[in-house]
């Protein structure tokens, strides 16, 4: 039986989580901060981790933005085959979503012509990712994301090879290149397979598990994702780039099969303002 969903309801739902999002931290990672608060060596570090959770709790308690850069709005929407939308396009409807949250938030618009760089004034058109799925819900993920982390991303073709070695290596890689930039402690996701635009998808939607839960689908993952963390956590980097243990708070691995001649990787990092939520309509 077909289930319909107003398009205005869409954007309402877009609204308040792009809002929400921006100024309330999930608690996932609220508390991964906390622990890595309790297990930096450095006063520096401790220092900084500090002022992180005061900055989140009162951004919270005032509903003002944790981070002045409050992110290109990427969503990622999974419609029921069972949903029909009415009164309006799905997308446009997700648009006029960040829209009104972008200006009724008072949230910064980050948005821009990549050549003139001109500000499109109402930080579309967001990054939109439908997937078509069983059942008759509709789910919103929205994810604003920042570009000082976003920069700090990479993605390579990697021969078929290099194997797990070459893999770690190439994260090792993007994250010492990035440095202080992405806002340290950071979380890093990592797609690997598909084809190219895939594994950039996977790394970001392994963002999007809860902080430090490791990957139950893929016992090589998880034990990939520990691997990595450590590595990561032994340079140095710290909090801020200041120096310290907790350079990461996590790293998310995610995999897909891909082409006998390929080994696509994708490394997205994300600062330790890991904005998202969800709703399901």
């Amino acid at each position: 039986m077909i289930r319909r969903i107003p398009a205005k309801k869409i954007t309402r739902a877009v609204r308040k989580l792009l809002i929400e999002a921006n100024t309330a931290l999930n608690p996932d990672v609220v508390s991964a901060l906390r622990r890595g608060l309790k297990r930096e060596e450095s006063a520096v570090g401790r220092q900084v981790l500090a002022k992180i959770l005061e900055n989140a709790r009162i951004a919270r308690r005032t509903e003002m933005p944790i981070c002045q850069d409050t992110g290109l709005a990427v969503l990622f929407v999974e419609v029921g085959q069972d949903v029909h939308i009415t009164g309006g396009d799905l997308r446009e409807a997700v648009r006029e979503g960040v829209r009104q949250a972008y200006a009724d938030g008072y949230l910064r618009k980050s948005v821009c012509d990549p050549l003139t760089r001109a500000n499109t004034g109402d930080n579309t058109p967001a990054v939109i990712h439908v997937d078509i799925v069983p059942g008759d819900r509709l789910k919103i993920i929205a994810m604003p994301k920042g570009g000082g982390s976003e920069n700090m991303s990479a993605a390579k073709m990697l021969t078929p090879a290099a194997g797990v070695e070459g893999i770690q290596a190439f994260v090792m890689e993007t994250v010492e290149a990035a440095g202080a930039n992405p806002c340290p402690p950071i979380i890093v996701g990592v797609g690997i397979g598909g084809s190219l635009e895939q594994a950039c998808i996977l790394a970001k939607k392994a963002l999007l598990r809860p902080v430090g839960k490791k990957n139950k689908k893929d016992k090589r993952l998880a034990g990939m994702e520990g691997e990595l963390l450590k590595k990561i956590n032994a340079t140095g980097i710290g909090p801020a780039g200041l120096g310290g243990r907790v350079t990461a708070l996590a790293v998310h691995a995610e995999m897909l099969p891909c082409h006998i001649a390929s080994l696509p990787v994708a490394v997205n990092i994300q600062c330790h303002v890991a904005r998202h939520k969800e709703t399901t309509l």
